[in-house]
């Protein structure tokens, strides 16, 4: 398919942006209005987990859709996406700090290495910190084929939050079981595209390519 331009690019990126921002817009409304229910931390505490989850498989799904459907252009919406699933999983963390153990670091502490469901989210989110700095241009360029050897840590991330929110459930897991199964599509797809990417032992030899770690 024919890239886009410039200007319909960012015509894409404004509705891209308005539409990430919707479920906090709703979160900040159901708070004022009261319409968050009987608990409403528990409500924004799984709202803003549950869509940093989606917009990280989103972020994932970027590559193979593209090579699915043929829009090249579709990987300059990448970035917006994964900073967002960033954003609303720094929001996941704070309500957590704040409403639920009051910045008690001890009790934070035993609470990460005692809870599995907790480690694993934990884990998730403070490797998606350097992700998240290094997401510039600049930082790209700094740091040139070590930035997509460091951004290859969205895999563990992703799985991190999907075991995150599957310990987390302790009655009705299907919904973790869904994301748990598009995680699982998304990476086969990832490494399937790799493998056929890479040439053969011998077509390397003959074209003086070095194999890939």
């Amino acid at each position: 398919m024919q890239q886009l331009s410039s200007t319909t690019i960012t015509k894409i990126k404004v509705v891209l942006f308005v539409v990430c921002l919707t479920p906090l817009a709703e979160l900040v409304y159901g708070t004022f209005a009261g319409t968050l229910g009987a608990n409403p931390v528990e409500t924004m505490t799984h709202i803003t987990g549950l869509w940093a989850l989606r917009l990280l498989l989103a972020t994932l799904a970027i590559s193979p859709v593209r090579e699915l459907i043929g829009w090249p252009w579709l990987l300059r919406l990448r970035r917006t996406i994964a900073l967002y699933a960033f954003f609303y999983a720094a929001l996941h963390m704070l309500i957590y700090l704040v409403f639920d153990e009051f910045f008690d670091w001890p009790e934070i502490a035993k609470d990460i290495v005692k809870r599995p469901w907790l480690t694993a989210g934990f884990f998730s989110f403070v490797v998606m910190i350097p992700l998240a700095i290094t997401s510039t241009n600049g930082m790209m360029k700094r740091l040139g084929r070590n930035w997509q050897r460091l951004h290859r840590l969205i895999y563990p991330i992703a799985a991190g939050a999907v075991l995150h929110y599957f310990w987390l459930v302790k009655r009705d897991v299907s919904e973790p079981t869904l994301y748990a199964l598009i995680l699982a599509v998304l990476l086969c797809a990832r490494f399937g595209d790799r493998r056929k990417k890479r040439p053969a032992p011998a077509a390397a030899a003959r074209h003086g390519i070095a194999p890939s770690a």
